[in-house]
């Protein structure tokens, strides 16, 4: 078997593109190779339940792969998986070797995320607004694949980084004033959540404005849903989305609006000094800011906006960085 590699030594940045993609390394897998044997049982035995999966149209999360794969090898004291880490590790070397996405072989990760806003969605037999679902908007899930959107009254996508502060947007009727679709990605946007932004921005045109918290961590939050990361270069065609545009939290709001904040730690100040050399965060922007941040030894949560009150992000802070890109 040849399989791609995946690691940083084969991912570079595509100036074309806008993206991290996936160069062209190859592994190679030997069954009679006793170094490799293993990895190669493994390999056509998660392989085999895809192919289950896929012709009896059925789903099972990553986590059921594992449980279902996981058993001592008759006669021997071998198992055929020791953690879900190995197991995940095969299904993406499949992924990438067939350039299908996970979602496509019909394995699916635990989901998380949701969105709010003037859409209408068909899942299945199901049709129905994303406006009015209460709050709570809709609850992404693991695969959006067969998602389809007829409606979309939308003007432009915020995805917001933190629960808090998506839901605070929401109780403010930010999405019905201001013609967005909010997206709580909750941290790290998981692949669904992305490959949902990617989708919407493609087939529906709208721009992707990204609100985050202002340190290292949500910068790389941003730049995973703009450009695409290392562990998932090789489709990043699929979650990447290279025009999405920045309003979240910077070193120079800090100073500028007296935000409340807390002092970067020796992780902060490591990553920071990565990013600068990260492709990703090429550009006057990204150096002024980060440089900024190191030098001022501060970073702060989107929440520290609420100094000036509760309704202050959604009719001052939002409304004027949404202006200048000319959304508002």
């Amino acid at each position: 078997m040849k399989i791609p590699q995946r690691g940083l030594g084969n991912v570079s940045f595509d100036e074309k593109s806008g993206m991290l993609v996936l160069g062209n390394k190859y592994s190679k897998r030997y069954y009679m190779n006793v170094a490799h044997t293993r990895k190669f049982m493994q390999t056509l035995l998660v392989a085999s339940y895809c192919r289950r999966l896929v012709e009896e149209g059925r789903h099972a999360g990553i986590r059921e792969l594992y449980y279902a794969l996981k058993h001592t090898i008759t006669g021997t004291r071998e198992n055929t998986f020791e953690d879900q880490v190995e197991s995940n590790a095969i299904a993406e070397d499949i992924e990438v070797s067939l350039d299908l996405l996970r979602e496509q072989l019909n394995l699916t990760a635990d989901r998380r995320g949701y969105l709010y806003g003037d859409i209408l969605i068909r899942d299945g037999e199901d049709e129905f607004n994303a406006s009015r679902l209460g709050r709570g908007g809709w609850a992404v899930p693991g695969t959006v694949e067969d998602i389809a959107f007829p409606e979309v009254s939308a003007e432009y996508i915020l995805v917001v980084e933190t629960a808090a502060m998506a839901d605070r947007l929401i109780e403010e009727k930010f999405a019905q004033k201001n013609g967005a679709l909010i997206v709580a990605c909750q941290g790290q946007a998981p692949r669904g959540v992305r490959r949902l932004i990617q989708r919407l921005h493609v087939e529906n045109k709208l721009p992707v404005i990204v609100f985050t918290d202002g340190d290292p961590w949500s910068f790389r939050i941003f730049a995973s849903l703009a450009y695409g990361a290392i562990k998932t270069a090789y489709i990043s065609d699929y979650l990447a989305t290279p025009t999405a545009e920045y309003v979240g939290i910077t070193a120079s709001d800090i100073l500028n609006y007296e935000l409340p904040t807390d002092k970067l730690n020796e992780q902060d100040v490591s990553a920071l000094k990565a990013e600068l050399s990260d492709p990703r965060f090429k550009g006057q922007f990204w150096t002024n800011e980060i440089e900024l941040m190191l030098e001022i030894n501060k970073k702060a949560e989107q929440q520290a906006l609420a100094k000036y009150g509760l309704d202050f992000v959604t009719d001052k802070y939002l409304p004027d960085k949404l202006g200048e890109m000319g959304l508002m």
